[in-house]
């Protein structure tokens, strides 16, 4: 990864030696994991100042709290993942694209909106997080991704306003979109993805993680 300095790095299940073999060969600051296999904590010894945290699976509450000037806003958490998988275009998705479609799409749900992710293989080659429009997040995935993003596919947390996104991750190599559905323009951007050869879906659910 680009300037991958310094950090942390969180993992979803206990770690491996090859792991921490790696992670030693750069600088890091903590690592967090739900359990480190044998041998693991001996080769992260060998970094001083190495923060290695164990962190159990906890269920997680119904309602989240922010507090903003002058209250709280308590809101629902946003659990719901799918309420349809609804092709929109005359192409369907492959079987590979439809694989990326749904990780990409459990991906963008975690991005500060607006929220875009190409996805290839399983992974996410390009974030676009936390910008005023959807283009700007679309046109900084599609530079993180580089070479990566062509045969990848983008989700996008909310629908697209415009064709600009969509006529933008076409040229860059995306082959299939996912996202919520629901804008005033969406036959435009049917259409727009129709004639760029992309299959789309919705999914009736949007993220707009703030």
């Amino acid at each position: 990864p680009l300037s991958a300095y310094g950090g942390i790095v969180a993992l979803n299940r206990p770690m491996d030696v090859e792991t921490a073999e790696e992670l030693t060969s750069t600088f890091i600051e903590a690592v967090v994991a739900p359990g480190y296999q044998e041998g693991v904590l001996e080769i992260l010894s060998r970094k001083p100042n190495l923060r290695v945290l164990e962190v159990k699976p906890s269920p997680e509450p119904d309602l989240e709290f922010k507090q903003i000037s002058g209250g709280i806003l308590v809101q629902e958490r946003d659990r719901k993942l799918l309420a349809e998988r609804r092709v929109v275009t005359k192409r369907a998705p492959t079987d590979k694209e439809w694989v990326d479609l749904l990780f990409g799409w459990r991906v963008v749900k975690h991005v500060k909106s607006n929220a875009i992710v190409l996805a290839r293989d399983r992974q996410a080659v390009g974030v676009g997080a936390g910008q005023m429009s959807r283009v700007d997040s679309t046109e900084i995935a599609v530079r993180k991704a580089g070479e990566r993003a062509k045969g990848s596919v983008m989700a996008s947390d909310a629908f697209f306003p415009f064709t600009d996104a969509i006529e933008l991750a076409a040229r860059a190599g995306v082959t299939a979109i996912i996202q919520p559905g629901g804008s005033v323009r969406d036959k435009e951007v049917i259409e727009a993805a129709d004639r760029l050869g992309l299959a789309m879906v919705f999914t009736g659910v949007r993220h707009f993680r703030h």
